[in-house]
């Protein structure tokens, strides 16, 4: 197999072991033990929800990325690029402030129409634990989680691994949407933000379609999350 071409003819050497596999580190290690867990001991320790938050992040981090590792590439002598860690054209910059201006009109619209039919809030206990704690270290902090850590290991993993397991056997719409979906679920109990990760996950999953690249992914999720910290800190 010649890995790393996404044009609809191209397979790849994964089968139901390594989606189950690594779906059951996410539903059952991750948010079983790390969430339900070892963050309230993360929270005991550091006694403040916001640093507790980020190292959640960073364990998480850690963990799904060993498993994608020892799960899906290393038994199979397979590089990262495999999980969609390449370089893209220059000429795919244009597309990339398309989709993250898409995304952040998006987010901000969905945002509102559930503020006014649902009565949904904008705050959570992220947004909450940070604007209690507005210092240069909890934003650079947050900064960093929110717009580094968290999309370079959620899109190796929900897109370059689950949307494309998902996509060469189900299609593209239904990679995108069960990918999303998914993505939407594993950030329980953020409900107030459940309707922008089901869009951020479709907006991601369509550009690393057209890229052939986690990169543009990484740099879309990343600077929306960018945003809303630099808003959260100043509201």
């Amino acid at each position: 197999m010649k890995s790393g071409v996404m044009n609809g003819k191209t397979q790849d050497n994964w089968t139901w072991k390594e989606l189950a596999a690594l779906l059951l580190l996410e539903f059952g290690f991750i948010i079983g033990v790390i969430k339900f867990v070892v963050a309230p001991m993360y929270t005991k320790w550091l006694g403040n929800e916001l640093y507790s938050g980020t190292l959640m992040g960073l364990t998480i981090a850690i963990v799904l990325l060993l498993g994608v590792y020892f799960i899906a590439l290393r038994p199979q002598k397979l590089s990262w690029r495999e999980v969609g860690l390449r370089s893209f054209p220059a000429k795919d910059w244009w597309r990339i402030v398309g989709w993250t201006l898409l995304y952040l009109v998006g987010s901000v619209v969905i945002m509102e129409l559930t503020v006014h039919l649902v009565g949904n809030s904008y705050d959570n206990r992220k947004t909450e634990a940070m604007q209690q704690n507005v210092t240069l270290l909890a934003v650079s902090i947050s900064f960093i989680a929110a717009a580094i850590i968290s999309p370079i290991y959620e899109e190796i993993f929900y897109r370059g691994f689950l949307y494309r397991w998902l996509r060469n056997r189900l299609g593209i719409g239904w990679g995108i949407f069960l990918s999303s979906l998914i993505f939407t679920i594993v950030h329980i109990p953020t409900y107030n933000a459940m309707p922008v990760n089901f869009l951020c996950g479709v907006v991601t999953a369509w550009a690393y379609e057209r890229t052939d690249s986690i990169w543009p992914a990484v740099i879309i999720h990343g600077a929306v999350n960018a945003i809303a910290v630099l808003l959260t800190s100043l509201s």
